[in-house]
């Protein structure tokens, strides 16, 4: 125990030294420009196996590149593609979060589980609660404990299961959401430096994070019930604990919401009848008749962003209207003001984000360093599941010290992201197995920013409740997720499964062309 303790202390240490993302980005950015000068003097070169160019490494402190960061900021940050993506679906998610759409579906859900299955129940809500933002950590894991209560079981184990669902399986979820938007988002531009076509939609890993929750769940649902609980022990009430006082996220529906909640399952219908015939009908703009075999649907894919946007709107607005938390349409567009100004933070790491992105792309080191690796590692001949388990591992050691996901993804993908592309992986496979890493560790380490609200959740029940309970309740499924998730993306791989619709494994790059030596 001792030398896990030193372990953590390390990571707490080295964590805590981290600065902001936001000046991580530009540190990032000034080390980039040095390199750049490095680069360029020695000549650093290699041939796009993909476009035939040939790529040199440029000085990002020229005349041209720095027109292009000064009288080009406003655009390059315009240009940056997961902004627009998220803010467009934030406008929706925001009023069916602020509506109670979110909060009602989850409380819903988990107060009216059966008992027999009550954890699995808990688990699958708790992964498609990503989609309520914040709300899944404050609404399912609180509450999943008190249900746990109610039945008679061990209110810590439904609380460690609900955390293990919410945060472990954080690459989860049934539907794509604002998650997909963003992480997707960010790999597009990163499979740009190689392809300049490259598209990617929001479907890109939809399947893959159904298999993460087809996966994790019976994980979850043995450990909880075999391991977690009876190490537990029978549950007593510890005196001095306040799990008495119910908060409103643990009361049962009103009429009111209930009747919100019936809106919008009609309104989710209609939507899904509007977009079907849409698809349906004759000069459909979602079918392209003239694209290559299997590329038809594309345009449908690529409408899922706004398909996603415009259902969490109009779900929200008849989740509102039903249980009176809409008064008029000023409501719903102050919802959308309120959402945008949450999303203040990721705006600002944003900036600094999409600049790096784009002076990678000016400077050339990016593609460069993809290209002359690639090559390397095609020497080596490792097979794709070996190299797509050490993104999964890379993802997990940096998750340990950088809690925020878009930040490592927007320095990790212009290196990764084409790298793999050359060796014939995906930029959607490689994204799945980043976001497989970052997911699995999240529980283990109390660097995650939820950690002491966790614990502030369990010590209701039992005051003597530390950190090094918590720690060694999660751990477990921590582990296991890892073992799992490895064997996951591996299998995946080997066995060729699509990871959404129209999107394979593999990229088949152009003939391979021998890259020039620095």
């Amino acid at each position: 125990m001792s030398a896990g303790s030193g372990f953590l202390n390390v990571v707490e240490r080295i964590g805590n030294r981290l600065p902001d993302p936001v000046f991580l980005f530009l540190w990032l950015i000034l080390g980039l420009v040095v390199l750049s000068l490095v680069g360029a003097g020695l000549g650093w070169s290699a041939v796009n196996p993909v476009t035939g160019e040939l790529m040199a490494a440029q000085r990002l402190l020229s005349r041209e590149n720095l027109e292009k960061l000064i009288i080009g900021m406003p655009r390059t940050l315009a240009d940056f593609p997961p902004l627009a993506i998220v803010v467009t679906i934030i406008y929706g998610a925001a009023v069916a979060e602020r509506t109670g759409l979110f909060d009602s579906a989850i409380r819903g859900a988990l107060l009216n589980a059966p008992k027999a299955i009550l954890t699995p129940v808990v688990v699958i809500v708790g992964m498609m609660s990503h989609h309520a933002s914040d709300a899944s950590y404050v609404v399912v894991i609180p509450l999943a404990a008190v249900i746990f209560a109610a039945a008679g079981r061990h209110p810590l184990a439904g609380l460690a299961a609900g955390f293990a669902a919410v945060s472990g399986g954080y690459a989860g979820n049934l539907f794509p959401g604002s998650q997909d938007a963003l992480i997707l988002g960010i790999t597009e531009p990163a499979a740009r430096l190689i392809d300049p076509n490259y598209s990617v939609n929001i479907a890109g890993n939809w399947f893959f994070i159904i298999g993460v929750v087809v996966l994790f769940t019976p994980i979850v649902w043995f450990l909880t019930d075999r391991v977690i609980e009876p190490r537990l022990g029978a549950w007593t009430p510890v005196p001095g604990a306040s799990q008495t006082a119910a908060t409103p996220e643990e009361q049962a529906l009103t009429p009111a919401q209930k009747k919100g909640l019936a809106f919008a399952g009609l309104a989710i219908l209609g939507m899904i009848a509007l977009w079907t015939l849409l698809t349906l009908m004759p000069g459909s703009p979602f079918i392209d008749p003239e694209a290559e075999p299997g590329q038809e649907f594309n345009p449908l894919y690529r409408s899922l962003i706004a398909f996603f946007a415009i259902l969490f709107f109009v779900a929200g607005g008849a989740y509102g209207a039903g249980a009176g938390t809409v008064k008029s349409h000023r409501d719903m567009v102050r919802m959308m003001g309120e959402g945008i100004a949450q999303l203040a933070p990721y705006i600002v790491l944003a900036f600094f984000a999409a600049h790096f992105v784009a002076m990678i792309n000016w400077s050339g080191l990016g593609p460069i360093l993809a290209v002359n690796a690639a090559a390397v590692l095609r020497e080596v001949h490792l097979p794709a599941p070996v190299l797509l388990i050490a993104v999964v591992l890379v993802s997990c050691v940096f998750d340990l010290f950088i809690g925020s996901a878009s930040a490592k993804w927007s320095a990790l993908a212009p290196i990764v992201v084409p790298m793999f592309m050359l060796l014939g992986i995906s930029p959607e496979m490689t994204t799945a197995a980043y976001r497989m890493g970052d997911s699995v560790t999240n529980i283990a380490t109390p660097l995650m920013s939820y950690f002491p609200l966790i614990l502030t959740f369990a010590q209701r029940w039992d005051p003597r409740f530390g950190l090094g309970s918590l720690m060694a309740t999660m751990l477990p499924y921590a582990g296991s997720f890892l073992v799992a998730g490895l064997i996951m993306v591996a299998a995946w791989v080997a066995l060729d499964l699509p990871l959404g619709p129209g999107v394979g494994v593999h990229y088949e790059p152009a003939a391979a062309v021998a890259p020039v030596a620095p």
